[in-house]
């Protein structure tokens, strides 16, 4: 245990996505030999990414801390999502830390979300450090990416002393970095810049009062909620008394969900409430190792404190303060999720009631704060980032046993002076030059305007294009299939400006039984001259559930459980043997982008199911004649 905050380093690894934070962090943890030498050879890469989801997509969602030790110095590492969906997360952990390590990828060079984390740690007055990773690319272009981080740092740099950074050069994935292009067999000249170039905690140790930010919560069966966070003054010792302080300025939808203790009289827009700390925690590599105390600096994870949340202060002393809430970027989107209300209800689920969905979007709350929740009919409208951030949380309860439905999503307007405004977004495109006619065709459809074109070294082209979220709904999905999944792009807020006319999604008809029972493959032979099939043969299917996609623009009801007529002159082998087109399988994303503002996506453990809105066809076509 370190006693001297002199001797602490906290440093964030920040990057647009697929640049390397992870594997260079996990270069770092073998390298600093915080695993045994039999635990570092059974250590896979990425292992900052714990989720499953992590590993399928190969992106960080979450945020996460670590710990090293290096020549006596303690090196607390927070390993940030690199994804603009998943921004909250950045943002609320990046007041734990003194300076960042901002990766660069030597071929792509600065990307948008990069420029948005570079920003926001710019504002907290993090100290920078550069390193350009992955410089054995054939494509790599280090001079031009150096120029482009100093051209960054020019429009982003608040005050002179930031556009004063050291630049260093890795292979992370082969745990090599250097001062120069010649790199170094390990990862030394690294830990070195942590130490020397990031300065240490700027806190008061020797405070009589001790003040702690919640900038995560964690939770294990055993000991309960951790309160997770940077003690920014004074001292915390085990089975000492503390004062929670929440602040009250909530939104209604917070406190409908608890995270208010409404009993507790308000002081000076605060809520205190008394606890008291069980246990003290460092980390250590990828555990948790319990301490007697902690010392201001530090970054620990408190037991025994269970109506904290994040943003919360903890503190001790006669008159405690407050530190300031962590302030975030509003959520663009937003999606409904309630019940499953289809005839396939309760048969796949192990928790299909809204009681039952309301509490599992209570506890996402407390950690997941990017995300804005509202009752919303029989179900809830949940508001984030984006597409992705809500399909991963949509993803993760279908994991773990949870049956719902989900609506479109829907963008999250904003009324500013007056004027209902929509929110927008700076998207960076790169294709080959044989895809940009289609490129340009899909994004003049839905009224982007191009910002500017270039040419990369690579011979690829670079459009930067500004489009409002509403139109970016399902762009990836049809930009992946135009350009034969070559396709790279990416986007980050851009503000907002007055609605010019909501954009409106076009796609063919959908395919639509018109009756319960199961499929066969008689009556999909049949059906898949009209169109695109989403299922095979002998699966369930209910009247109004989506089958496919019509060949025109009309919705199609039909068939798709009508067995061949057997007699004595017609069997089974006298036609032959059906010939079926293999059936389009949907992912949870692809499924969201299909759906229309009638139809509904079913997600069970085990299945995705698209339907209309209004099951009975009858009636259906007559709310859309009243439409």
């Amino acid at each position: 245990m370190v006693l001297n905050k002199d001797r602490i380093r906290n440093v964030a690894i920040i990057a647009h996505v697929d640049h390397g934070k992870t594997t260079l962090v996990d270069g770092l943890l073998k390298q600093s030999h915080t695993f045994r030498d039999n635990q570092a050879e059974m250590q896979q890469t990425l292992i900052m990414d714990s989720m499953d989801q992590e590993h399928e997509r190969g992106i960080t969602i979450t945020a996460k801390q670590t710990c090293v030790y290096y020549n006596d110095y303690k090196i607390n590492i927070i390993d940030t999502p690199g994804h603009a969906d998943f921004s909250g997360e950045v943002e609320r952990t990046l007041n734990m830390a003194d300076g960042v390590l901002l990766i660069v990828d030597a071929q792509e060079g600065p990307m948008p979300q990069t420029k948005f984390v570079l920003q926001k740690a710019l504002d907290l007055k993090l100290k920078p450090v550069v390193i350009i990773n992955k410089i054995d690319k054939p494509a790599a272009r280090i001079a031009e990416v150096e120029d482009e981080i100093e051209s960054l740092f020019l429009e982003l740099a608040t005050e002179e002393s930031q556009l004063f950074y050291p630049v260093y050069y890795a292979v992370a994935r082969e745990g090599r970095a250097g001062k120069t292009t010649e790199l170094d067999d390990d990862l030394h000249v690294i830990f070195e810049a942590i130490i020397n170039d990031i300065p240490a905690p700027s806190v008061e140790a020797d405070s009589e009062s001790a003040q702690l930010l919640v900038a995560a919560l964690a939770s294990d069966n055993y000991l309960g909620k951790y309160c997770i966070g940077k003690i920014f003054q004074g001292k915390l010792k085990k089975g000492q008394n503390i004062k929670l302080m929440q602040h009250i300025n909530l939104s209604s939808e917070d406190c409908k969900l608890g995270r208010t203790a409404s009993s507790i009289p308000e002081e000076d827009g605060l809520k205190v409430l008394p606890a008291k700390i069980d246990r003290i925690f460092s980390y250590r590599g990828l555990a948790k190792e319990e301490v007697p105390k902690a010392i201001a600096g530090d970054i620990v994870a408190l037991t025994g404190i269970a109506e904290a949340n994040i943003g919360d202060t903890i503190a001790t002393g006669d008159n405690p303060e407050a530190l300031p809430t962590i302030e975030l970027e509003a959520p663009t989107l937003s999606i409904y999720i309630g019940p499953n209300t289809s005839p396939l209800k309760g048969r796949e689920g192990d928790f299909t009631t809204s009681r039952q969905i309301a509490e599992r979007l209570e506890r996402e709350l407390e950690t997941n704060i990017a995300l804005k929740i509202e009752p919303d009919g029989l179900g809830y409208k949940v508001s984030g980032r984006g597409e992705l951030h809500l399909s991963v949380l949509i993803e993760t309860m279908r994991r773990e046993g949870y049956e719902l439905e989900a609506g479109r999503p829907e963008v999250v307007y904003r009324e500013i002076d007056g004027v209902k405004s929509e929110p927008i977004e700076n998207l960076t495109v790169e294709v080959a030059p044989e895809f940009v006619g289609a490129v340009s065709q899909e994004l003049g459809i839905r009224k982007a305007e191009m910002k500017s074109q270039e040419v990369t070294t690579s011979g690829n082209t670079r459009f930067v294009y500004e489009i409002s979220t509403a139109a970016l709904i399902g762009l990836r999905n049809n930009l992946l299939t135009a350009t034969k999944g070559t396709v790279i792009m990416s986007s980050i807020p851009a503000g907002y400006r007055p609605v010019e006319g909501r954009f409106k999604p076009e796609r063919n008809g959908a395919l639509i039984s018109f009756e319960d029972g199961v499929s066969t493959a008689y009556a999909l032979d049949a059906a898949q001259a009209r169109g695109t099939l989403f299922i095979p043969p002998q699966v369930p299917v209910y009247q109004g559930m989506i089958v496919g996609l019509s060949n025109k623009k009309d919705d199609l009801d039909i068939n798709i459980c009508r067995e061949k007529q057997l007699t004595n002159m017609r069997t089974h082998a006298s036609d032959g043997a059906i010939q079926l087109t293999p059936y389009t399988q949907l992912s949870l994303e692809q499924c969201l982008d299909f759906l229309l503002d009638d139809e509904l996506l079913e997600v069970t453990p085990k299945s995705l199911r698209l339907r209309k809105r209004q099951l009975d066809p009858v009636k259906r076509k007559r709310e859309n004649r009243n439409a």
